[in-house]
């Protein structure tokens, strides 16, 4: 049995004692508040560039070329945000990113809508153009900017998605003729391209053979402004679901489907037509089982609640397990493969490849990334999840075990809640028995048989509460109810007998096991206490402890949503091992520890998965995989 004091500084290092940590909400913006400070260097969404991968050394600016489709997105996100609770923040973010789109068709001085601009004294400029160019888009001069052209459709789709949102979902009236007189003067341009459809004159990129999104340019171009009397082409020269019909018939260019989400976003909601929603429908079937909470969150919008509502929530905190780097990421040899490129079903989303926006990236793909020094803005996060708050998809109270991700909460269990405003100032427990207020705050349980009980505070904070499930709590539905002063707050999870998670070193459910060890000689019984993992500035990481027949090592894991099982196995490396004990750990409410004897046969199997099994339930392949190291 460990110490007291062993378990605690355990218990510090993976944070569910007083460090918070943001999820929902209290994450959307954190994220929102870094990609202003960092992504935002002219007023459009663009990538920093550091020049080592633990460094934060800006060297450049990356996928400026992308930086109108992004901005779009950006204040799609932020509408919603401003529709969901009216937020100043959020308001000044749309006004801000809609002026730097406005610039965007400024800069140019014909109104074409430009890829991107900066200074052309910026000390940067280089590194964008420099790339810009590789990539085949024109470098323009425009003093004292630059800006970057060849605009693509994908440009014009993501710039008009933003507008269309802002338009509808915010209401205040200089965004309201902003987003007017600027969608009239795109669309304007495109429509008055020598027939061409195109958003920058040239017929590689014209909207003809997309007559789908060409039909959502016009149809918010009148809705935006109904005084606009831009019209189509008088024939289209192909089908209108020519497009489509050919997106759905490979997962290539993935990006695509991107596209025709957000086009029909607008094109649906404005002509609810047999044509356009069977072209969406078309999509839509295509990509469903697909695993992506953007495309279930605008399915949710234009059909209705669905089935696929409920992945939405996982998705997005799985979102929050990844690096926010473009790591390099090779999963051959972790998923079943059907291909050399592509995995049999939707890879994990925290294992997926790094991009900018990962849901317009292949959920099959099995390899990509970068060289883990371009930070990603964020938007991916952001944009669903509001629109989730907004379409009443995903709560404004966030309900989930402190160890891992997972949202069925047994009595006796640890739990962190996430929101805004809980609890007036932070404070932690001093001691045990905990107390049923912290901070000003205090939770009411109501189980599902009408019974209320306190809930004992662990941590509290304005964003986060870490507490335990009453003992006694009924199976079934619960709801939290917390009150701090006069304002009080409800949500709703359910409680069941067993959720096993376990706790990882570095606090997220993932990567190295949270957990001690002791080496034992046989005949003196001599015990010498065995490091697992070590945390500095830039993670936490496994350390290897020594296997052999010449002694025996118990290994102590904590973790909690366990103690009420019947059934009780670990494995590790495939293997079971003998479990020695299984229960509550001592001076610590809700924390369950298990011991573990490590067989001489799994000497050298170094860094490997240890999976926990309580009651048939095992700990979540995708949100707690945790490791231990043996040589």
């Amino acid at each position: 049995m460990r110490s007291t004091n062993l378990v605690l500084v355990v218990l510090v290092g993976v944070r569910i004692l007083v460090c918070p940590a943001f999820s929902a909400e209290p994450d959307a913006l954190a994220i929102t508040a870094n990609l202003v400070a960092h992504h935002l260097p002219f007023g459009t969404v663009i990538e920093q560039v550091y020049d080592t991968p633990t460094t934060n050394n800006i060297v450049g600016y990356a996928e400026c070329g992308d930086a109108a489709l992004w901005t779009g997105a950006f204040i799609a996100a932020e509408s919603f945000h401003y529709a969901v609770n009216q937020s100043p923040d959020a308001l000044t973010n749309v006004k801000n990113a809609l002026a730097a789109l406005k610039a965007l068709d400024d800069v140019t001085g014909d109104n074409r809508l430009a890829r991107c601009l900066f200074a052309s004294g910026w000390q940067f400029a280089q590194y964008v153009e420099n790339e810009e160019s590789s990539a085949g888009n024109s470098i323009n001069q425009a003093p004292p900017w630059v800006w970057v052209g060849r605009t693509s459709r994908d440009q014009i789709v993501g710039a008009m998605f933003g507008l269309a949102v802002a338009y509808d979902f915010v209401n205040d009236p200089d965004v309201k003729s902003t987003v007017s007189a600027l969608s009239t003067r795109i669309v304007g341009y495109i429509a008055t391209t020598n027939h061409l459809w195109s958003p920058d004159n040239d017929i590689t990129s014209t909207f003809l053979d997309r007559p789908e999104e060409l039909q959502m340019l016009l149809d918010t171009a009148r809705h935006i402004n109904p005084s606009d009397n831009v019209s189509g082409p008088l024939i289209n020269p192909v089908p209108f679901d020519t497009g489509v019909l050919l997106d759905i018939q490979t997962n290539s260019s993935y990006f695509k489907f991107n596209l025709d989400y957000m086009t029909f976003y607008n094109l649906v909601r404005y002509s609810n037509t047999a044509q356009n929603v069977g072209a969406y429908v078309d999509v839509r079937n295509y990509t469903a089982n697909h695993r992506n909470p953007f495309f279930d969150i605008i399915d949710h919008a234009l059909r209705g609640p669905n089935h696929f509502d409920v992945e939405i929530v996982p998705l997005l905190d799985q979102w929050l397990l990844r690096p926010r780097r473009d790591l390099y990421i090779d999963d051959r040899k972790i998923v079943k493969t059907c291909s050399s490129t592509e995995a049999c079903d939707p890879i994990p989303v925290p294992i997926r490849p790094t991009t900018d926006f990962l849901w317009q990236r292949n959920p099959f793909e099995l390899a990509g990334g970068g060289s883990d020094t371009i930070e990603g803005p964020g938007v991916d996060y952001i944009l669903p999840y509001w629109m989730g708050r907004y379409y009443g998809v995903i709560p404004a109270i966030a309900l989930q075990s402190a160890a891992a991700i997972e949202y069925n909460l047994p009595p006796n269990s640890i739990v962190s809640m996430y929101a805004m405003k809980l609890a007036s100032t932070p404070q932690a427990a001093a001691s045990e028995p905990l107390p049923t207020i912290l901070g000003g705050a205090s939770i009411m349980v109501t189980d599902s048989a009408g019974v209320q009980r306190p809930a004992p505070l662990i941590y509290a904070s304005p964003t986060q509460i870490n507490f335990v499930i009453p003992a006694g709590t009924a199976a079934g539905t619960a709801t939290f109810t917390v009150t701090n002063g006069a304002t009080t707050q409800a949500a709703t999870a359910n409680i069941q007998a067993v959720a096993p998670t376990l706790f990882s070193a570095n606090g997220s459910g993932l990567g190295v096991v949270a957990a001690t060890a002791v080496s034992v000689q046989p005949g003196s019984n001599a015990q010498t206490p065995l490091p697992v993992f070590e945390c500095g500035s830039t993670g936490c990481s496994s350390v290897p402890i020594p296997v052999s027949s010449n002694g025996q090592v118990y290994v102590t894991l904590y973790g909690t949503g366990i103690r009420n099982g019947q059934s009780v196995s670990v494995t590790i490396n495939g293997t079971n091992v003998p479990v020695q004990f299984v229960g509550p750990a001592p001076g610590f409410t809700g924390l369950d520890q298990l011991n573990i004897l490590l067989p001489a046969s799994l000497q050298g199997s170094g860094e490997t998965d240890l999976v926990l099994t309580v009651d048939g339930q095992t700990t979540d392949p995708n949100t707690n995989v945790v490791t231990i190291n043996l040589q």
